[in-house]
């Protein structure tokens, strides 16, 4: 018997937190039934489109279902709604059923936002898009947030960040579900090439750095993004950037933050963190993002990871 999933839809809903994990699920070969709830029986989401034949929001779920909050455009204005108000409403009804696991809270993006102000995140560690984070933890003080992760699963709760990541969830809550062969398929059929972790940052090195407008310095970035698993000297890469290797280190410090060799460090783990999602090993993995050795990759790996728990 497929296993329900409710989507809570609300005015000013944003297409992809809702379409992208509602197609995902329904490609998973049967083995979900997906249905629409809300306070109103037809919204007008973030493209434009009106999403029409939305069923009322019934007293209870039944047990075992999936119940998934997408997020809305705007979250300062479309949660400050009669039907926002509603939907909160509903969701503290169901407070019991959901920490006691009966159904899975799953929120996308500013879903989070809805399910803080119904008290449902209180002790819970939990995540949202980067641009909302200060106005969760606003929402919900005694909640865990945490930064820079794509989704976070405590005591039978789910939230992700934005958009896309709503797609990383449904997949891996497929393979939770249903096993690691239904959600490769549903993968290849989607043409998603590897499914990121839960602990993945939400940019990655390849977007996180480029918030300058330097062009020397995007010069660089551009030959290094472009073969990462190249042995890159300091005098080659500023050839590349037409400056002085002095002074694009310099550059990379007072823009970035970071090192050239910091920098080139991160592309390669994204390389290898993607070669290993797709299945290759750790060896393999590693000589193609240009490490000399696994060993060589793990190290790489406790250093950065060292640097996020401090």
């Amino acid at each position: 018997m497929p296993q329900p999933v409710y989507f809570l839809v609300l005015p000013g809903v944003m297409a992809l937190d809702l379409t992208g994990p509602a197609e995902t699920l329904q490609l998973a070969g049967g083995h979900f039934s997906l249905h629409y709830i809300g306070p109103q029986p037809a919204v007008r989401c973030s493209t434009g489109m009106t999403l029409a034949d939305i069923a009322p929001l019934p007293a209870q779920l039944p047990d075992n279902s999936l119940l998934l909050v997408p997020g809305v455009c705007d979250s300062r204005v479309w949660l400050d709604t009669p039907a926002a108000t509603a939907a909160r409403h509903w969701l503290r009804q169901q407070h019991s059923a959901i920490h006691s696991q009966r159904i899975t809270l799953v929120c996308i993006c500013s879903g989070a936002l809805l399910a803080a102000q119904a008290g449902l995140l209180d002790g819970v560690a939990c995540t949202t898009h980067h641009d909302v984070l200060s106005r969760l933890r606003a929402a919900a003080p005694a909640a865990r947030v945490k930064e820079n992760r794509v989704f976070v699963e405590h005591q039978g709760i789910w939230t992700s960040a934005g958009i896309t990541a709503g797609i990383d969830l449904a997949l891996h809550l497929i393979n939770r579900l249903c096993g690691a062969p239904q959600a490769l398929a549903v993968a290849r059929e989607m043409v998603v090439w590897f499914r990121r972790a839960g602990d993945d940052p939400q940019l990655s090195p390849w977007l996180r750095y480029r918030h300058h407008l330097h062009p020397a310095l995007h010069r660089a970035q551009d030959a290094l993004i472009a073969h990462p698993e190249h042995d890159w000297s300091l005098d080659a890469l500023a050839q590349r950037a037409h400056v002085s290797a002095r002074h694009l280190t310099r550059l990379f410090r007072q823009h970035l933050g970071i090192s050239v060799r910091e920098y080139h460090e991160q592309l390669r783990l994204g390389i290898a963190r993607q070669r290993q999602q797709q299945g290759e090993a750790a060896e393999k993995a590693a000589l193609a993002a240009g490490f000399s050795s696994a060993r060589q990759l793990r190290r790489a790996r406790q250093r950065w990871d060292d640097q996020l728990t401090r």
